[in-house]
Formats: C-alpha cells, structure tokens, sequence
C-alpha cells in the first residue's frame, strides 16, 4: 500500500500552488462548468501519469539497485528544490482551446502542462521507486484530484486562503526526506553501512 499512499501524499501536496492548479482554477472560473472540467483533468492526468510511470518503471531495470538508488535520491533533492519555486500560469496554454468546451479543453490544457511539471518528473521517480506501477499511478493521480477538485468546486475562494508558502515547504520537505531515505537505501545496499 506504500505504492499508493506515498505517491498520493506526495503529489497532493507538490500540486498546491502548481501551474496544473492555477490552470485549474482559470476553467473553473472561464467554464463554471465543474464536472466536465474534474473529468478532463482525470482524463489527462491518467495519461500522462501512466506514461511517466512506464517511463519511469522502463528506466529502473536499467540501473543498479545501488545506482538507481543514488539517481532517485538526486532527483528527490532536485525536485524538493523546484518545489520551493512557485509556479506561474502562462496564458498561452489555454488561451485558444476554449472553444472546444469544458472537457476537451482541460483534458489538452491539463496533458500539455502537466509534460516536464515537477508532479510529472516526481511520477517517473515514484514508478522507479516503488513496484507496484499502477499503484504509483493511481496514487499520483489521487494527489493531482486532492489538489484540484477543491479549486475546482470552490473557485477563488479556497485559493485566496490557503497557506502556499508553509504547503510549498512541506512538499519540499516530502521530497526532501525521500531523497534521503534513498541515499541512505543506496548506502546500505552499496554495503557501506
């Protein structure tokens, strides 16, 4: 079950303040369309969160357990560090697709921006990590909906109040501590402790 939980805890909080959630809440407000926007989202976040976990299960049989251990604790601390940096909406992402309708415009809006999002790097280290690929999978994907239905049904009320600076750090934290319980994997496998 860590397969699962880790990468939903994970997730649900490197997403608080991610330009996936500020895209979140600009459908929301230009749709008022809930629903059609929560399935987009779900849609797009499957898809881009299995390949990601197919990348990133394909890469882990490549290395070492000792090597892949001592990448993923990088990664970690990389990612923890980008966590640190808030993120900003560009207007381009979804700018002409809403003539396409609630769905179709967050499932391409959502696809597009999650590629090379931290939540997206932070799947394929998962899928590395843990052996239960469609575990990491769901997990990735219950942490992107725990971050974004929320803006999505409460609009601007919900985001103008959440404390994004201490959420920012938590999840930098999170990543933090995985980066060095994989290091410490590393060492111990490597036979140095």
């Amino acid at each position: 079950m860590e397969s699962l939980f880790v990468p939903t805890l994970i997730v649900a909080l490197a997403e608080i303040g991610d330009k996936t959630q500020l895209l979140a809440l600009v459908l929301a407000a230009r749709f008022r369309k809930p629903w059609p926007i929560i399935a987009g989202i779900i849609a797009a976040t499957l898809a881009n969160h299995f390949a990601a976990g197919a990348v990133g299960n394909w890469v882990a049989s490549f290395f070492s357990e000792t090597l892949l251990s001592w990448v993923l604790a990088a990664s970690f601390i990389a990612v923890a560090a980008w966590t640190l940096v808030p993120d900003k909406l560009d207007d381009d992402e979804e700018s002409g697709l809403k003539k396409y309708g609630p769905f179709l415009t967050t499932l391409i809006a959502f696809f597009l921006a999650e590629m090379g999002d931290k939540t997206q790097v932070a799947t394929v280290m998962l899928a590395a990590q843990y052996p239960h690929f469609w575990l990491v999978v769901i997990g990735t994907t219950l942490g992107m909906l725990i971050a974004n239905v929320p803006v999505v049904l409460a609009g601007n009320f919900a985001a103008d109040r959440l404390p994004l600076n201490m959420i920012r750090r938590l999840a930098a934290a999170a990543f933090a501590v995985l980066g060095v319980a994989a290091a410490w994997h590393a060492l111990k496998v490597g036979g140095v402790i």
